[in-house]
């Protein structure tokens, strides 16, 4: 049984109530104002299937230990978790404290303070409010969506095009990139998107192992091939027949090794060592490096037939500085997968905390920010925020000042100082030449211009460049196209 305590506008956080006492319901509303619309139910069984609430209050005294932790557990393992605000009249009692494990966003102690409720209720709601923004981003990927791929940026949007494109035919990739740029991601993903996704998927890494080990791994070997090789082994090629092989780092194949390889792709066959038995392979073979082919072929280090073979369709995976603009969405998602993994409470970004990752150059591309996100979450205290604080030394000194990211903690003012840092980078990399850091941001210079005037930049940019290096206007130049004025996360 529901009980509705006013009707809904357009304007009003809508509150789920739970609690046994209709009475508090009634003299709650009130107090909080036409800000909030609260629904109050009985019982917590059926409370999850109100799709439409903003947040939850719940009366922990109300119910048993056991429906709490259920309920909260149900709460924060949607695919949009609510967040729930508890209330007790101990707050150090053991149903507090479980509450507290299971993930309640906040506890506030009875006698309700009007003004503290409503403190947390603004908190829990702006959550929401994340948490519908990430759906929607996503909604709007829609078909551009490659699993465990995520950018907005225009150089994303190209690799995920060609991605779809390559997977639907059978042919050799190779993909080239920095290291920690997520070459293997990509190989996986052609994999998935391809006929041969219910087939294995095998992935080796020539860096991991010596040369003569290497032959072993890739084509196994018969039964007394070299001592200790007492049974017959298959190498990857045979675990992955009907499948993919992705062989990382290929650049590091000695000579030796690139000639059989050659041989294999060629004729479709492997020979084991030990054996001359050439056994016929169906395998879609996909290849990266982090070096430069073209000039080993130059210098005599890696055959020529062998890159012409490998190389029928290149990807190249920009570094993540070349695409900043994916930072928060790739950060947020790292952040969703280490407070799961790690079973901490979910958490947000400061402002402080996105300006520091808009300076840094990440030399470690996304595998870096990966690692940082992760250090965040299981070193971070209990605050619901990740701020300047959390962040490793070397990035801290790029943050922005604290009490910055005390003050303004939506996410909505996150996106906007984030925004605002790049752009302010941009122009002091190229010396207060709009023109140039247009081009740097992927922006035309006319967006350029509104974000300077929309950031109150325009004054200190004035300030910062000489009269005599003031630019002269050539609208008809603009070097970028409107359609490429995207930013990571959309704004509503």
């Amino acid at each position: 049984m529901a009980h509705f305590l006013s009707v809904n506008s357009a304007e009003s956080k809508n509150i789920l109530l739970l609690d046994t006492d209709q009475a508090f319901g009634d003299v709650l509303q009130p107090l909080l104002g036409s800000e909030y619309s609260l629904l109050q139910k009985f019982s917590t069984e059926p409370a999850l299937s109100l799709l439409s609430v903003d947040c939850i209050l719940l009366n922990i005294d109300a119910f048993s230990e056991q429906q709490n932790s259920a309920f909260l557990r149900a709460a924060n393992e949607r695919e949009m978790p609510l967040p729930v605000i508890a209330y007790s009249w101990e707050p150090s009692g053991r149903r507090v404290l479980s509450a507290f494990r299971e993930g309640a966003f906040d506890i506030i102690s009875q006698p309700l303070d009007v003004l503290q409720m409503r403190f947390a209720l603004d908190r829990a709601c702006r959550r929401s409010a994340l948490n519908r923004e990430l759906a929607e981003t996503r909604r709007i990927l829609g078909n551009h969506h490659v699993e465990g791929f995520l950018g907005n940026s225009k150089p994303m949007e190209r690799i995920r095009e060609v991605t779809r494109k390559v997977a639907e035919v059978f042919t050799t990739v190779l993909i080239t990139g920095e290291s920690g740029t997520g070459k293997g991601v990509i190989a996986h993903a052609i994999h998935r998107l391809s006929a041969r996704a219910d087939k294995p998927f095998v992935a080796f890494s020539a860096c991991n192992f010596s040369e003569s080990m290497i032959e072993d791994e890739l084509f196994g070997h018969e039964r007394g091939a070299f001592t200790g090789a007492l049974q017959p082994r298959r190498g990857r090629f045979e675990e992955a027949n009907g499948g993919t092989i992705f062989i990382d780092e290929i650049g590091d194949l000695a000579l030796p090794l690139q000639t059989k390889l050659l041989r294999a792709l060629q004729e479709r066959t492997i020979e084991r060592l030990g054996s001359n038995l050439a056994r016929p392979i169906d395998v879609r073979v996909i290849c990266a490096t982090n070096r430069n082919l073209e000039k080993m072929v130059q210098e005599g280090t890696f055959r020529e037939d062998l890159y012409f073979r490998i190389s029928v369709v290149k990807i190249l995976i920009p570094a993540l500085r070349e695409h900043k603009e994916d930072v928060p969405l790739l950060a947020e998602h790292f952040l969703r997968i280490f407070v799961k993994v790690h079973k901490k409470p979910a958490r947000s970004f400061t402002p402080g905390y996105l300006s520091a990752l808009a300076r840094h150059q990440w030399p470690g591309n996304v595998r870096e920010l990966q690692n940082i996100i992760e250090r965040s979450v299981v070193l971070a205290d209990g605050n619901e925020y990740l701020g300047a604080n959390d962040l490793p030394e070397e990035l801290k000194d790029a943050s922005a000042p604290e009490e910055d990211c005390v003050r303004l903690g939506s996410f909505h003012e996150a996106v906007h100082a984030f925004k605002k840092e790049l752009v302010r980078s941009a122009l002091r990399m190229h010396s207060g030449s709009r023109l140039k850091a247009a081009v740097e941001l992927g922006i035309s210079r006319c967006y350029l211009h509104r974000l300077l005037n929309q950031f109150n930049l325009a004054d200190e940019q004035a300030v910062q460049q000489p009269a005599e290096q003031a630019e002269p206007v050539v609208a008809e130049l603009d070097p970028v196209q409107p359609e490429r004025q995207r930013f990571a996360i959309r704004i509503a």
